[in-house]
């Protein structure tokens, strides 16, 4: 489980198939504390070590990662965001995200707003889906690429949100420009809420 508070921006070295999979070799500052087995999210979706050496380490995106994810794009030099997962002890600074990635979507446009950033994303709607919870709530939570964050101006298909300095310099956002790809987890208690609704 994480808390959609990226803790540094890792580099993609290689990028390797293995039939139907992909393994991804990374670098990162806390490469050499992991061991194998570890969960890690990468741009939103939980991952699991596989190999550790030195700075660098490996995991394994499936199939079915690859098609609800941007995993399957990346190529080496690219940036991507990264969070171990969250300590029981610790605070929950940014809302539970499990790392299990519901959808890409696009985004449409990058608006400097004299301080921060407005990002217009623009997703594909399943009604059968939607009424599952696969939807955002205005001043809702979401989680785009592993970044915690506020939705606002939710639309049937569409959101906005809003990027601070510092999240746009410390992950990938400052990368992300009219039509790129990314990753999104709704929120795991509407998903809850409207299950319960859909059974009483």
């Amino acid at each position: 489980m994480f808390s959609g508070i990226v803790e540094e921006v890792a580099t993609v070295i290689a990028v390797t198939p293995d039939k139907d999979n992909l393994n991804i070799r990374l670098q990162c500052t806390f490469a050499g504390s992991l061991k194998t087995d570890q969960s890690i999210s990468h741009n939103g979706v939980c991952l699991t070590t596989v190999t550790v050496e030195g700075n660098t380490y490996t995991v394994t995106a499936v199939r079915e990662t690859l098609l609800r994810s941007n995993l399957g794009t990346l190529k080496p030099g690219d940036k991507v965001n990264v969070e171990r997962s969250i300590q029981i002890n610790g605070r929950l600074d940014g809302h539970i995200v499990q790392g299990h990635v519901d959808t890409t979507a696009i985004c449409t446009q990058v608006e400097d707003t004299s301080g921060s950033w407005l990002y217009t994303f623009q997703y594909t709607i399943d009604k059968e889906k939607a009424k599952q919870g696969y939807i955002t709530v205005e001043k809702g939570s979401i989680c785009v690429n592993g970044v915690s964050l506020t939705v606002c101006n939710s639309r049937q298909n569409s959101f906005q949100t809003t990027i601070i300095p510092y999240t746009y310099e410390q992950t990938n956002f400052h990368n992300i420009t009219a039509g790129t790809v990314v990753n999104l987890e709704f929120d795991i208690i509407g998903k809850y809420i409207s299950k319960i609704t859909t059974i009483i």
